[in-house]
């Protein structure tokens, strides 16, 4: 197409810088195409571009990106490459320089939006944090749409960057949880925070007298450090996280696919690792993994526990896992078997008690009943598990098969019953027992006289047991009474008398006669 285009603007008269400006390609490029004929130019585009380049093995890929993402930059593909390629060694020029190219000869244009920003002083070492919030749709797996929701923060000296998402809005406790993962991924806390007027952390400006809510309000206390908020419709105070937060939707979440948050979660961080805060910064022209080996030295400590969490009694928000854990300090601790469930919310309020070694309790709601209690590990990467929490399977069965004869008036025949099902069912066991527990708490009247007729009639199997409550619930009489048969009722209770003939009327009509 590139060589049509070039050749149907020269036959209109087109001049060469005409031409190059038209189709957003270099004058050399229209040189070289009008110099070709039309199968020259076929075989030149399915060859590698120009000489043979770093990139040439990876070309099919950078094309079917822009093909389907125009509007990816050449920073955002360099970190697709490494992501899939992770021992690719090439340089954020050479993947520029390449995928230029590659859009002149495809012609793939990107269109690019231009935002302002005024530039502010350099910050000194542990001076200032800056934070935000964002959020982005996602196509899912399942070619689903989700809406997603981040907090970025980035040290202002070293642009050393960090965030965290999750698939519902913050609310202010996510926001304080969130603040303290960040600085056990910095080391340490900065003098001051930079926000911009978000409901979750301020209630007004005040002319400058800043009313923080009661509960950040608290947090700041705790962790002494300066609140700065932003004017409105002043962007530029805070530009260096406004950029983050373009840079994490342009770069690391534009056209990536989600597949669940603990995933999402684990990829932002290796996207940091190896984009987000390993790439030059083009205002500092340094890596801001190496700037920040040098701030981290001025970051103020920070201890490993929240007081405020503890003495306070502040609940903060976990999210239960599939596996039946929650997450707490880079460690993961248990709670009950059947705690998470699907399509319902399956959030616990975490709160942390008493000094080193501090306890973890885990409760449903605030107030309400314990569900879990641990002690807190200072390793990471821990599984800390209450064995009450896992599932007995050599003894759970039997438990539950127990339990049910207990419901039975004949404790012998239920046990006879169950024993049998166990021997027919082994593999099914708990499944067979599990339907006869709902028949006996829907029909509790009826069970005794299911338990003899699946005894007399031999059906061992909890299907049938359910089939036949279901039949007597709706019968209106006793089902189980026997009907003896007609002619084992006694005469006294027939109360009809037979009519009965002489002898001399059957003679006559025999043709005979009497004696």
């Amino acid at each position: 197409m590139l060589y049509l285009n070039i050749k149907d603007l020269h036959k209109r008269k087109f001049k060469i810088a005409q031409i190059a400006k038209e189709l957003k390609i270099s004058r050399p490029t229209v040189y070289k195409y009008l110099e070709m004929t039309f199968e020259e130019a076929k075989a030149y585009t399915e060859q590698p571009i120009g000489k043979k380049k770093k990139l040439d093995s990876y070309k099919d890929w950078i094309l079917a990106w822009l093909e389907e993402y125009p509007h990816l930059s050449a920073a955002q593909i360099h970190d697709w490459l490494l992501e899939r390629y992770p021992d690719l060694a090439v340089g954020g020029s050479t993947v520029r320089s390449y995928v230029r190219e590659v859009r002149e000869v495809y012609q793939i244009e990107k269109k690019q939006l231009v935002r302002q920003y005024e530039a502010i002083p350099e910050q000194p070492m542990g001076k200032q944090l800056q934070v935000d919030w964002g959020e982005t749709k996602q196509k899912t797996t399942d070619r689903k749409e989700i809406k997603l929701y981040f907090i970025a923060f980035v040290l202002a000296h070293s642009r050393q960057k960090y965030m965290e998402w999750q698939s519902r809005p913050f609310t202010t406790r996510d926001a304080i949880r969130c603040h303290e993962n960040a600085f056990q991924f910095y080391g340490g806390c900065t003098e001051e925070i930079v926000y911009d007027q978000d409901h979750l952390i301020t209630v007004s400006e005040n002319a400058g007298q800043l009313l923080l809510t009661a509960e950040f309000q608290s947090y700041v206390n705790e962790r002494k450090f300066t609140v700065h908020l932003c004017r409105r419709a002043d962007p530029e105070s805070k530009g260096m996280i406004e950029n983050v937060v373009k840079y994490i939707k342009g770069n690391f979440a534009d056209s990536r696919v989600f597949r669940d948050i603990e995933d999402w979660n684990q990829r932002a961080l290796q996207w940091l690792k190896r984009t987000g805060n390993y790439q030059v910064h083009q205002t500092t022209k340094k890596r801001p993994a190496e700037v920040f080996l040098v701030e981290k030295q001025h970051l103020k400590p920070v201890s490993s526990l929240l007081s405020f969490e503890s003495t306070n009694n502040q609940s903060i928000s976990r999210s239960v896992s599939k596996d039946n854990t929650i997450r707490y300090k880079s460690n993961r601790y248990s709670v009950p078997l059947g705690t998470y469930q699907t399509n319902v919310d399956n959030h616990v309020l975490i709160e942390v008690t008493g000094q080193e070694p501090a306890t973890l309790v885990i409760r449903k709601e605030a107030e309400s009943e314990i569900i879990a209690e641990h002690c807190v590990s200072l390793e990471k990467g821990k599984l800390i598990q209450n064995r009450n929490h896992t599932r007995d399977r050599s003894k759970g069965v039997e438990e539950f098969k127990q339990r049910l004869v207990s419901f039975f008036e004949n404790q012998t025949q239920a046990a006879t019953y169950f024993d049998e099902i166990s021997q027919r069912y082994p593999r099914y066991r708990r499944d067979q027992f599990a339907i006869i527990h709902q028949v006996i708490q829907q029909y509790p009247t009826v069970i005794g006289k299911v338990l003899a007729k699946c005894m007399r009639e031999k059906l061992f199997s909890a299907n049938d047991f359910r089939d036949i409550a279901q039949h007597i619930h709706k019968l209106p009489h006793d089902p189980l009474k026997e009907i003896k048969p007609f002619n084992t009722y006694s005469t006294r209770r027939c109360h009809i008398k037979a009519s009965t003939r002489s002898l001399n009327a059957y003679t006559s009509i025999l043709g005979g006669r009497s004696s």
